[in-house]
């Protein structure tokens, strides 16, 4: 028969209970003891539900504390130096994923580490902590998460599937640990695969019959010596397994890369949504015994599956293989998309249509069971769900909700003039360099400041109604007011309004575009406890009225410093929102970045002088394989460019991108024509920077100083040292200081202590410059 699977469920909780749970322990609020408790209860009720819906194998060993690699890291042993003096298990690992700073007691040590470094999972909005390794790494096998889940399931009496990254990933999505060593993690392997051997037998031995192994790299452009490590790990593992192994890839297209695991293994998951052509080319791979897992529904966006596609498509494959050899899933974990439409009360009672046009996790997970059942048992066990289903797909697709004539009309029509600034950036900067006047190491902020509970609860107290419209712009002048004060008093040069009456730098965007509508509980997390609930686009695009003017024109009239206008980027608002999936993705993109323009030319209007449009997305848009990058990466640059270049020389045009890696896609960056460009670099041991050696780039920078993700605090000589390190490569006038990123996340204490040592660094500098 048909199996109904999943490969990981929305680990935060139906209302982000796991959010709430981690960070009362970082507080202090409950115990490590009432932290598992919680935890337990957690996991237990999303088991329950999986079963309940009728899904056959549910995983286990998917549910993490902050994130899967960190977890993966600290149960081999692969802890850094600087973690393994904290003595308690749970605060090293938290430790490892967020820093941690604590002064010294009387019967324990300082305590000063920052975070390990942190990227994008691949091309989504999540971001992974990257394992560090030493050339002569020890690992040891403690604890395993997967053995612990599984034996609470089961004491629960739901029998699950394990799932743990796979031996491959784990080293290849893993750095040196100390900066400048050159060495392949992957060399690596011959010393964690025993321990992979002992988890497999330990899972085994706890009544485990299926485990699945999570190889996302399998669909990264392989090299030989790669696709020589996946053979030899998969070969000792299935030689001393005795349970069946399920390797699973998703994201993409596996391409030859299947043939370094497929003789070894017991079955195969595909992402079917991201490559649906690869059946063909899979199916007459498997050997006789072998199963596919076919990833047939979205598992991370937010649409309806077209069931009768999927049901079309895993026919081929039962045709081929069997029913007893066909598994039907999503296309990878559900920890990508929100928990159940069953809390879209809204929606439901203001866009009928559109709400019948949406899936979450529990939707997602009944999907699943539809298709196995469909192939199964027949069409007409479950044609009352395939008739809906076959209406809300007809709905969507010829929904009036969806088309603007007038917005399609103004992209075919876009001028070539408008995709690129008029004057060259030497030209511009003299002209900003004669408005603005700024000093030597320009210092800034990328725009948020601290989101305070009291700014949370205003917002909450306006959007109840509880609080009139006239004492809410009351309130947030008084908060932009003291943001303003704040930066005059700590001497930052280039000042911003502090963000305080937005809830979400995509979102708060989205409430003023035409083709725009929110959830009420579609969190996502992006990283760690920290949640996101994007936008679902699900129309063509278009500004509704002006969207900042008000708010910074009001900032600027505070200060006599340039403050700047901040918005998100056409491929952000994009990437970091549920993105309708009807239309080219190019397409949209200029829909918005038309929209965009319209603001940037209003800002301008109104006299402000720098406008940062944001673009942390760029990077994880970017596709997983090189053959499709320059497609990409020519509609996303002139998409940004399209939005930027309606403006005069004078006026600053500033962008931010974060925690991706750069280096490869540096001409595209440059590309992008910002006149500043900050970017992460806190947490990159200077791999960032290393790149302007060989590449000109002869725009102005600002690498991150300080990690933001992060409530430690750095030294002023900690400062000094990687401002000295930024030296090395950046000329002394193209050089701004500035943190990582936004602070929204941060508390107002160590926002002010680190802010007024970033000011202090650009002082000293300056002081050096001028003695020289």
């Amino acid at each position: 028969m048909v199996v109904a699977t999943n490969l990981g469920f929305p680990y935060v909780g139906a209302k982000r209970e796991l959010k709430k749970l981690v960070e009362s322990y970082w507080s202090g609020k409950i115990t490590e003891a009432e932290l598992r408790q919680g935890v337990q209860g957690i996991q237990t009720t999303h088991w329950k539900l999986q079963q309940a819906q009728g899904l056959q194998h549910i995983p286990s060993g998917d549910y993490t504390l902050y994130d899967r690699v960190l977890d993966t890291a600290q149960q081999f042993g692969a802890i850094p130096a600087r973690y393994q003096n904290i003595a308690n298990p749970l605060d090293q690992y938290f430790a490892m994923g967020r820093g941690l700073q604590k002064p010294a007691t009387e019967t324990t040590p300082k305590v000063d580490v920052p975070a390990m470094e942190m990227k994008k999972w691949f091309d989504t909005n999540y971001h992974f902590i990257v394992p560090e390794f030493e050339a002569d790494q020890q690992f040891t096998l403690q604890n395993p998460r997967a053995v612990e889940q599984f034996k609470a399931a089961k004491a629960l009496g739901i029998q699950t599937r394990p799932v743990i990254v796979g031996p491959v990933s784990f080293l290849k999505l893993g750095k040196a640990a100390k900066s400048g060593e050159d060495f392949d993690t992957l060399s690596l392997l011959p010393k964690v695969l025993p321990l992979y051997v002992e988890l497999l037998k330990q899972l085994a031995e706890a009544g485990a019959e299926w485990v699945q192994i999570d190889e996302p790299v399998l669909i990264f452009d392989l090299d030989a010596d790669t696709k020589l490590a996946f053979e030899k790990a998969y070969k000792t593992l299935k030689a001393s397994a005795s349970l069946k192994l399920l390797v699973a890839a998703y994201f993409g297209r596996v391409e030859q890369n299947v043939y370094s695991v497929k003789d070894h293994i017991d079955a195969l998951h595909l992402d079917f949504v991201r490559a649906p052509e690869e059946l063909d080319a899979v199916l007459p791979l498997l050997n006789a015994n072998q199963v596919l897992s076919l990833g047939l529904v979205d598992g991370r966006n937010i649409w309806i599956n077209n069931l009768d596609n999927s049901i079309k498509l895993a026919e081929k494959a039962v045709a081929a293989l069997g029913k007893d050899r066909v598994f039907i899933a999503p296309s990878c974990s559900l920890a990508h998309s929100p928990f159940s439409t069953e809390f879209e009360t809204k929606i439901k009672a203001a866009n009928p249509e559109l709400f019948s046009w949406l899936s979450f996790s529990v939707q997602k997970c009944a999907e699943v069971v539809v298709i196995a059942k469909a192939l199964n048992e027949g069409r007409d066990s479950v044609k009352e769900a395939l008739a809906a289903n076959a209406a809300a797909v007809e709905s969507r697709r010829t929904s009036p909700q969806t088309v603007n004539k007038e917005v399609r009309d103004r992209v075919a029509q876009i001028p070539v003039s408008a995709w690129k600034r008029a004057s060259p950036f030497p030209v511009r900067r003299e002209a900003q360099v004669k408005k603005l006047k700024l000093p030597l190491y320009p210092t800034t902020t990328i725009g948020s400041f601290p989101q305070t509970k009291e700014i949370r609860v205003a917002r909450q107290k306006h959007n109840k109604g509880e609080l009139s419209d006239a004492d809410y712009d009351a309130f947030i002048k008084a908060e932009m007011k003291k943001v303003v004060e704040f930066q005059e008093k700590v001497g930052l040069d280039v000042f911003v309004h502090g963000e305080p009456e937005r809830n979400d730098m995509v979102e708060h965007f989205g409430h003023l575009l035409h083709g725009y509508d929110f959830t009420q509980n579609g969190w996502v997390v992006s990283y760690g406890s920290r949640c996101v609930k994007p936008p679902v686009i699900f129309g063509d695009v278009s500004r509704r009225c002006p969207m900042t003017i008000d708010e910074i024109k009001y900032a600027q009239s505070l200060t006599s410093k340039p403050m700047k206008g901040m918005l998100t980027g056409p491929v952000t608002m994009m990437k970091w929102s549920f993105v309708r999936d009807d239309i080219p993705a190019k397409d949209l993109c200029a829909q918005v970045g038309l929209a965009l323009r319209d603001e940037v030319n209003d800002l301008e209007g109104a006299g402000i002088p720098c406008i940062q449009v944001d673009e942390p997305a760029i990077r994880e848009g970017l596709p997983i394989r090189r053959a499709d990058w320059d497609a990409y990466l020519e509609w996303s640059v002139a998409c940004f460019r399209l939005a930027t270049s309606g403006i005069s020389d004078e006026t600053q045009i500033h962008t931010h991108m974060c925690y991706s890696d750069f280096n490869d896609i540096f001409d595209a960056i440059a590309a992008l024509d910002a006149d500043v460009i900050t970017i992460e670099n806190s947490k990159s041991d200077e791999k960032l920077l290393r790149i302007f050696e060989t590449k000109q780039y002869t725009n102005e920078i600002g690498p991150g100083l300080y990690d933001i993700h992060s409530p430690r605090v750095p030294s002023v000589e900690e400062m000094k040292k990687r401002f000295a390190d930024m030296l090395k490569y950046i000329p002394d006038h193209l050089l701004w200081a500035n943190p990582d990123c936004g602070l929204k996340s941060r508390q107002w204490p160590e926002t002010e202590a680190a802010l007024v040592n970033l000011v202090e660094v650009a002082k000293y500098f300056r002081a050096l410059k001028a003695q020289a």
